[in-house]
């Protein structure tokens, strides 16, 4: 009577080749200035290295995917808004004398930032739906390549805040020509000191993040 014996076969990684894996691809290394630029802008850092470590791991990559989403989903309910706001500004008149924004100024600039925030929700919808159906394996076949490929998928994440923050910026900008061209001295008061504000603010938020784009910069890896 024949025996017949069952082997098993056990496939042990080898840890050479894990590390290999999680090691930045030379590809990704060489990137130009408009493209550590992007990236500190899209992921907070102007280098691939620890957004390619996040990509090792399912839990890991859940977590950048829920926060890249999160971002995602801010820039459409502030995109909505703004297309909510300017929506009215650039369908109706002014309810008083003193503050007219139906001027052709103002009412381009309204009529510039509905557009771009409409774009930044088309760009932001798309964007979040490439995330929420893609995974790890497939971001890192995309990345691997470098070049166009990289500069592709940085932009899918930056182009809706970049329209978003033009759209607003819009219609500051035509608030601000509004309220200096007013016949009042307390609305142009008022508009003066907002600006004023708005100038500091802007500045703060440049120079914290030149700050941090320095110190990322010249940390060692």
């Amino acid at each position: 009577m024949a025996s017949f014996y069952s082997t098993e076969l056990y496939v042990t990684a080898d840890p050479r080749t894990l590390a290999e894996e999680q090691l930045l691809p030379e590809a990704l290394r060489r990137m130009s200035l408009l493209t550590r630029v992007l990236c500190f802008l899209a992921l907070g850092r102007p280098d691939l290295e620890d957004h390619w470590k996040s990509l090792q791991s399912e839990q890991a990559f859940e977590t950048v995917r829920s926060r890249l989403c999160s971002i995602l989903d801010s820039t459409i309910t502030t995109a909505g808004v703004l297309i909510a706001v300017s929506g009215v500004f650039v369908t109706t008149g002014s309810p008083v004398r003193y503050f007219d924004y139906t001027s052709p100024a103002p009412h381009c600039l309204f009529f510039i930032s509905l557009m771009l925030a409409m774009i930044a929700m088309l760009t932001s919808g798309s964007s979040m739906i490439r995330w929420l159906h893609s995974d790890r394996h497939w971001t890192q076949e995309q990345l691997k390549p470098g070049g166009y490929f990289v500069l592709s998928y940085l932009l899918s994440i930056v182009t809706p805040m970049f329209f978003v923050a033009w759209s607003l910026h819009c219609f500051i900008f035509a608030m601000v020509i509004a309220g200096f061209c007013s016949q009042s001295t307390i609305c142009r008061v008022v508009t003066a000191i907002l600006l004023v504000l708005y100038v500091v603010n802007i500045g703060t938020m440049l120079i914290q993040s030149m700050w941090k784009y320095a110190t990322a910069s010249s940390s060692p890896d």
